[in-house]
Order: C-alpha cells, then sequence, then structure tokens
C-alpha cells in the first residue's frame, strides 16, 4: 500500500477539515468579490434600478371646470373688476399675502412691471442671476436699463451676496434674485446689501411658488414679488403671472404698468404713465384661481419628496448635492446636482446616460451658456441688432467681458432629475438607487 494511502480515520477527518475549511475560505473570498463588485449598468445590458413607469402627473380636472363653468356665465371676460381675477388674487394672497397684487399675462410681463414700477430708468443698472430664464432681463433691457450679472453660490445655484455686493456702482438700481428651482435665496443678505445702498429687491418666484425662507412665504420680504403661471410652472393656466408689492409706492404703479399705462382708480381716463399691455383675461384668472387651491399640496408634496431625494443620496460619491437649509422648504421645480468630475471615470454625458438608461427621469445640464454668453448679449444686438444705450455712451457695458466662473462651472457639471408630486417614496428612492449604482460603477 502507498504510504500516502496508509492514512488513520482521525489524520483523514483531519485533513478532510482542512481541505474544506480552504475551500469555504476561497468560497468566501469569492463571495465577497462578487458582492463587492458594482451591479452590471442597464447601459450596458443590466436589470434597471427604477422598474417602476414615471407616475402620470394629473393637473388639472374638476375644480378647473367648475371655474370655467363659472366663468362662461359672466357677462364680461374683462380682467377689471372681473370675478375670476379678483379670486384669483384674493387666493394669491393667502399664498403670498402682499396688499398690491395684479395678474398678469407672463412671468416675464410681471418682471418688467416690476421694474417699471420700481422707476428703473435709462442706464440704470440691475444686478441678477446668470443662471436664468431670459424673461428675467427682458423687462430691465425694455426699460432701457443695463442687466449685470453676479456669480452664484456653488451648490445653492442662487446670488452669492458678496459678489452682487462687489458689482455695484453709482449707476445701481435695483437686484432681482432668482429663487432657482424654488431654492430661497439668501434673502437675509440680499435685504441687507439692499438698504445699505438704497437699492430695490425685486423676488423672481417663477420657479418657486410655495417656497418658505425661514418660514416666511418667497416674494414678502423683498420689494417686489414676480410668479410665473407658465405651462411648466408648479400652477398654471397655459400662461400668465402675478406681480406683487407691499410697498406703497411700487405696489399703487403695477396695475398701471400692466395696463397700457392707465389708473383705473384714478379720475379724468388721462395717461399720466407709458407703459405696455400686460392684462390677463378673465378664461385664464379662471383656471389660475383654482390652481391657487393646489398649491400648498403640491409644494409639500415636492419638499418632502426632494428632501427624501438628497437624504437617499447622501455619501453617494461623484455627485455634489444641492444645498437648501433646514429652515427653508424647497419647492423643488426641478432637482439639479452637480458631477465631480475629477471622482469619476466618466464625463458628464455617459454618466448622465447611464441614470437614465437605468430608468430614472434625468437630463443633462439646465440653459447652453449663462445668459452673457448667449449671441444677442455677445454681439449687444438687442434692438434690431443695435444697442443704442451703449452707442449713445450711457453704459459701458460689454458683455464680451463678462464672467461667472462658479456660474459656468455650475452650467458645465450640473445635472437635473425630475421630482413631481405624482410621484411616491418609493420611486424617489428608486430614482436615488439609479444614480447610486451608476457613481459606484464609474467611481474612480
Amino acid at each position: 500500500m502507498n504510504p500516502d494511502e496508509n492514512l488513520s480515520r482521525r489524520e483523514f477527518l483531519a485533513a478532510s477539515s482542512i481541505a474544506l475549511g480552504a475551500a469555504a475560505a476561497v468560497g468566501s473570498k469569492a463571495s465577497a468579490a462578487a458582492a463587492a463588485e458594482p451591479a452590471k449598468l442597464a447601459l450596458h445590458g443590466g436589470a434597471k434600478a427604477v422598474v417602476e413607469r414615471l407616475p402620470k402627473l394629473v393637473r388639472w380636472g374638476g375644480p378647473e371646470k367648475g371655474r370655467l363653468d363659472a366663468m362662461l356665465g359672466q357677462d364680461t371676460l374683462f380682467y377689471w373688476k372681473g370675478p375670476q381675477t379678483t379670486l384669483l388674487l384674493d387666493r394669491f394672497r393667502k399664498i403670498c399675502p402682499l396688499p398690491q397684487a395684479m395678474s398678469c399675462s407672463s412671468g416675464t410681463a410681471a418682471l418688467h412691471i416690476a421694474v417699471a414700477a420700481a422707476g428703473i430708468a435709462p442706464g440704470d443698472e440691475v444686478i441678477t442671476s446668470p443662471i436664468t430664464d431670459i424673461g428675467t432681463v427682458i423687462g430691465v433691457l425694455f426699460q432701457q436699463a443695463v442687466p449685470v450679472f453676479a456669480d452664484l453660490g456653488r451648490n445653492t445655484y442662487n446670488l452669492d451676496p458678496a459678489d452682487v455686493e462687489r458689482r455695484i456702482t453709482p449707476r445701481t438700481k435695483a437686484i432681482i434674485a432668482v429663487h432657482l428651482a424654488g431654492n430661497p435665496c439668501d434673502l437675509d443678505a440680499l435685504k441687507s446689501i439692499a438698504a445699505r445702498h438704497k437699492l430695490v429687491l425685486i423676488e423672481d418666484c417663477a420657479q418657486a411658488w410655495g417656497a418658505l425662507r425661514g418660514g416666511k412665504p418667497i416674494g414678502t420680504e423683498g420689494d417686489v414679488a414676480c410668479f410665473s403661471l407658465q405651462n411648466s410652472k408648479h400652477v398654471t393656466c397655459g400662461d400668465g403671472g402675478v406681480v406683487a408689492s407691499g410697498d406703497p409706492a411700487i405696489g399703487r404703479k403695477l396695475q398701471q404698468f400692466g395696463d397700457k399705462g392707465m389708473d383705473r382708480l384714478g379720475k379724468g381716463g388721462l395717461f399720466e404713465t407709458f407703459a405696455t399691455n400686460y392684462r390677463m383675461s378673465e378664461p385664464q384668472a379662471a383656471v389660475a384661481a383654482a390652481q391657487m387651491e393646489r398649491v400648498e399640496s403640491i409644494v409639500e408634496t415636492r419638499s418632502r419628496l426632494g428632501r427624501l431625494l438628497s437624504d437617499e443620496l447622501a455619501g453617494v460619491k461623484g455627485v455634489e448635492l444641492p444645498r437648501i437649509r433646514d429652515e427653508d422648504r424647497c419647492s423643488f421645480w426641478f432637482y439639479m446636482l452637480r458631477v465631480r468630475p475629477e471622482a469619476l471615470r466618466c464625463d458628464r454625458t455617459e454618466f448622465v446616460k447611464a441614470i437614465a438608461a437605468e430608468g430614472a427621469p434625468a437630463s443633462e445640464g439646465y440653459i447652453p451658456v449663462p445668459l452673457y454668453g448667449n449671441p444677442v448679449f455677445q454681439n449687444h444686438g438687442f434692438f434690431a441688432g443695435r444697442w443704442p444705450l451703449k452707442e449713445m455712451g450711457l453704459t459701458d457695458m460689454d458683455y464680451t467681458k463678462v464672467s461667472c466662473p462658479e456660474a459656468e462651472s455650475i452650467l458645465k457639471t450640473c445635472f437635473r432629475l425630475t421630482i413631481h408630486e405624482g410621484m411616491t417614496e418609493s420611486y424617489v428612492r428608486s430614482m436615488a438607487a439609479a444614480v447610486r449604482k451608476v457613481a459606484d460603477h464609474y467611481a474612480s
């Protein structure tokens, strides 16, 4: 018999135990390695992280139909003292309690009315954000004033108060604070700056219905508040807006600057103010009045889901989350994050494409360039390809030399996730799982 085969039973059992233990150890290491290996991306043929279909958002129905039916029984569809316009403004004041309010044709109109009522004159400068809809500055330009762009906070995406103050000149007359995506600006700092320099503070609340700054409704801290009812906003009547103020001097002018300069409370029918026609009709006001009843429910849900998404994404490598103060309520018109390219083995395009492939509603970027980077600014071609204000020497602004480094960096690194009130918490958690899965895969 071979000596190697001449083993006692005890020796055989001992040897077997050692062999089994070694095999188990090898198997355990293999399992741990497999567990540590990131799941296969859906982009590469793996299973999707989001299996639930994006919930459908129902935005209007019975209440809006009821108001439209009431409107059809009226003798007039004109806004002045119209039942629907009156109801709209009454309900608006429950959301944003300002005494003077004017319904109008768009959020852009609301901002133009605000700038005009604030007395912004040719050559005056108005400081605002470079990441916003161009509607924020259209009214400034049509008043023959000069938009001045200040840089933004890295993760708030809102005006950096320190940079705002650096850009103030003797010509500066106002600040337009844009509450991007419904995240409240640092109004304490901006109000302090405005007070020190005797500036008007206008709040662009187009994306911020129902948002709160330290418990106070957005729109109530500045001198004028401007809201949009455009189709994509939290509440809508297709297109429309509301402008409101608690300042007696500005507030009494809002109606005039939205109604061709006519003071309908005055006497004699004479025009003392020159303005355009930004009136809202009664059918629009009927839908908007019904929508006002939805604001609190919509924003409470979006705020809760946005906070949940932030909690679920905490600590994910390669991304930076939006910074929202605990004491504020963000209305999350969208949820914007930033990638950290140095922490990823891919560029932003591939990263966002992979998240979308997982079934999450993700999109790359926001606007293509800061406002000042658009051709109309680079060419100073605001009026038939010209800018008379500059040609007459009333401003030395040169948008080809403007730079807001953080804003430019934000637009190169940001991506957005959709948040809306029709989503469930489980759906939001699966969105976060999709981002986490992709981040783990591409982590450097």
